[in-house]
């Protein structure tokens, strides 16, 4: 086993897919010779070529609708929005383009398009490098969104999207890029759109995704204090949902609390909570209850403290639960 960070494990699945497929691309904002401002693609370029991985104007519309084009005609680009925020510009692409082509053209059209996002907050950064927009990417019909949690789901969730012929949107919680675990690579985990249990408990059900999951095994850890035993969950795909597991894991502890950064109105939460009180509606001891980020912009570096979910309030949530 060696010890590897997530940034380093998305690197080795990148590295790995090109090596075994010539028509994977890597392009973006400063993915090049630089190596991605959190050095995601270093050394890819000096490894394939300037042909295969090449920087890109500042415009991640052409970013965006190149991968389309390059798909279309045969090709598996992973191209990369270089910060959340910035994928907005793209939002017609995503929407009207990418989302739409293979079931427009009945099927004959694929577009294998791996579109890399660091996301969340938890780093200091100023406006538009801090934002949470899985919501806008899954709720979009046609394309498919996954987050890794884990160092290990770095490398396997990074070769299993650019493999898949459809498009998906892999957000990495670039708070986590530094996350250190024991993992020999190349590794295989779960199918790419199963949800994972990562600490089995009895009590209360918490769910959470990307950047979160570190914090809610932080939680299940503080709640042993207080005789809580919290079974934490790991949704890794966001569209689809892995409702079953979801299900079977409120069917044993009778609540839940859903963990996420961005803010709470129509938010993964809320998806997740209304399919858990259709599915296991008899099985719930107390309402679906959510920690997450507010109903506001994401604030300034000097209170992103503030405005992120934490231990504390995680375990709010789940002491309400627990006295409902």
């Amino acid at each position: 086993m060696s010890t590897t960070t997530l940034a380093q494990a998305i690197n080795r699945g990148l590295h790995d897919a090109m090596a075994a497929d010539d028509r994977v691309l890597m392009f973006g904002e400063d993915v090049g010779a630089l190596g991605g401002v959190f050095r995601v693609t270093d050394k890819l370029q000096e490894a394939y070529g300037s042909d295969r991985v090449y920087d890109t104007p500042l415009a991640e519309s052409g970013i965006l609708g190149t991968a389309i084009g390059l798909a279309m005609y045969g090709m598996r680009p992973v191209c990369e929005m270089q910060f959340d925020g910035f994928a907005y510009p793209a939002f017609e692409q995503f929407t009207s383009h990418l989302a739409k082509m293979r079931n427009r053209s009945r099927g004959r059209v694929k577009l294998p398009v791996t579109v890399r996002i660091p996301f969340g907050g938890g780093i200091g950064a100023v406006e538009h490098h801090s934002e949470s927009p899985e919501t806008y990417w899954a709720h979009t019909a046609g394309l498919k969104v996954v987050s890794p949690a884990t160092v290990a789901d770095g490398y396997a969730m990074t070769r299993a999207a650019i493999a898949a012929d459809d498009p998906i949107v892999v957000l990495e919680p670039k708070r986590r890029y530094w996350m250190k675990d024991d993992v020999e690579l190349p590794v295989t985990t779960e199918p790419l759109h199963k949800a994972v249990v990562r600490r089995p408990g009895d009590d209360v059900t918490v769910v959470a995704y990307g950047p979160m999951v570190r914090t809610a095994m932080e939680a299940a850890v503080a709640g042993e204090e207080e005789g809580w035993s919290l079974e934490v969950v790991d949704l890794r795909s966001l569209s689809p949902i892995d409702t079953d597991t979801l299900v079977a894991s409120v069917q044993k502890t009778g609540r839940m609390v859903v963990v996420h950064e961005a803010a709470q109105t129509l938010g993964i939460g809320s998806e997740i909570a209304a399919r858990v009180q259709q599915e296991a509606f008899y099985h719930l001891e107390a309402p679906v209850l959510r920690a997450t980020g507010f109903d506001t912009p994401y604030p300034p570096a000097m209170l992103e403290s503030f405005f992120l979910p934490d231990v504390d309030r995680i375990l709010d949530r789940v002491e309400e639960s627990l006295t409902y």
